[in-house]
C-alpha cells in the first residue's frame, strides 16, 4: 500500500468516487471528518460501506480516539463487517496499540472472524505527550501495520498558530517527522507520512511524496482522490533503481557467506543488499 486516502464515514457519495480512483487503500473515518451528531448515524454509513463488495483496495476505518469514549462503540458498529485495518487516532503509546489489540480479539471471537486479521495504523504524533513514546513500539502488537504521523492535531496540542511556513514544516513537525520514521523503523513497521494540506497544487503532493519515499516512507496518507496517482508514482521505483537492485540481488544471489563485494566502482555490502530487496519487493504493488 502507498497511498491511504481517507474518505468521511458519513459521505456514501466519496466512498462511491474513491472506490474508482487509483488509492491503494481506503481509510473510512469516523473521527474528524464527522460532527459529533452525526457520529451514530456515521457508523451505520460505514457498516454499510464495508458490507459493499470488495475489490482490490484495502478498507480501514479510523475510530474516535479512546479518551472520547466513542471507540468502543466505534468497533462495535464496524468489526461485524471484517475491516482489514483499525486506524487509531491520537495514539499516545504502545500501551493503546495492546489495548486496541485486545479489543480485536474480542470482536474476532464474537464475529466468527480469523484471528488476527484485523490490523492497525496507529497515528502516532498527533498530541505533545506522543513523541516521547516512539522508540518504543517495537513487539507491541503483530497487528501493528504501520504508524503514520500527523500536524495538524498536533499543533493544536502545541497551542501553535502554524505547523508550516511557505509551503515547509517548521522544526517542531519536522522533528514529530522523523521520530514517527525512526520508530517505525525500530518497529519494523510500515512508516506512512501525513497528508499534503494543498489539494489542488498536485507539484507539492508529489513533492512531499518524493521526499517521503527518498527518506524511507513506505506510504502517504491523501486527503483527495486525485493524489492518489500522484502519489502511486512518486512510491514507484525508477527504471534505473530496479536496475540497480537486480544486479545487488543477483550478484549476492545465494551466497549468504558473502560480506562485501564491489559493484559498478563501489563497494557494496549487506545494507544495500536490504535496500534493493525493499525496492524488488514494491515491484508487487501498483
Amino acid at each position: 500500500m502507498r497511498s491511504l486516502l481517507f474518505v468521511p464515514g458519513d459521505s456514501a457519495r466519496k466512498f462511491a468516487r474513491a472506490r474508482e480512483g487509483a488509492a491503494d487503500a481506503l481509510i473510512l473515518d469516523l473521527e474528524d471528518s464527522v460532527a459529533a451528531e452525526a457520529k451514530e448515524a456515521a457508523r451505520r454509513e460505514t457498516a454499510g460501506m464495508l458490507q459493499a463488495p470488495r475489490g482490490t483496495q484495502q478498507l480501514f476505518v479510523r475510530v474516535n480516539a479512546f479518551d472520547t469514549g466513542l471507540a468502543a462503540s466505534d468497533l462495535a458498529a464496524v468489526m461485524p463487517h471484517a475491516p482489514d485495518g483499525i486506524a487509531l487516532p491520537k495514539c499516545d503509546g504502545p500501551d493503546q496499540v495492546r489495548r486496541l489489540g485486545h479489543m480485536l480479539d474480542a470482536f474476532e471471537a464474537a464475529h466468527g472472524l480469523e484471528a488476527g486479521r484485523t490490523q492497525i495504523l496507529a497515528i502516532v504524533t498527533e498530541t505533545a505527550g506522543s513523541l516521547f513514546g516512539l522508540g518504543a513500539y517495537r513487539g507491541c502488537s503483530p497487528r501493528l501495520w504501520g504508524m503514520m504521523w500527523g500536524a495538524e492535531d498536533l499543533a493544536a496540542s502545541f497551542g501553535a498558530t502554524a505547523n508550516r511556513e511557505g509551503g515547509a514544516l517548521l522544526s517542531p513537525y519536522r522533528l514529530a517527522r522523523d521520530l514517527c520514521l525512526a520508530g517505525a523503523a525500530a518497529a519494523g513497521v510500515v512508516a506512512v507520512d501525513t497528508v499534503a494540506t494543498a489539494i489542488d497544487d498536485l507539484d507539492a503532493v508529489a513533492q512531499e511524496a518524493r521526499a517521503a519515499r527518498r527518506d524511507g516512507f513506505l506510504a502517504k496518507g491523501i486527503i483527495h482522490p486525485k493524489h492518489a496517482e500522484v502519489v502511486n508514482a512518486a512510491f514507484r521505483p525508477s527504471e534505473d533503481e530496479i536496475a540497480w537492485a537486480r544486479r545487488i540481488a543477483e550478484a549476492f544471489g545465494s551466497r549468504t557467506d558473502l560480506g562485501v563485494m564491489k559493484i559498478d566502482g563501489q563497494m557494496i555490502d549487506k545494507p544495500h543488499l536490504r535496500a534493493a530487496e525493499r525496492i524488488l519487493a514494491s515491484l508487487g504493488t501498483g
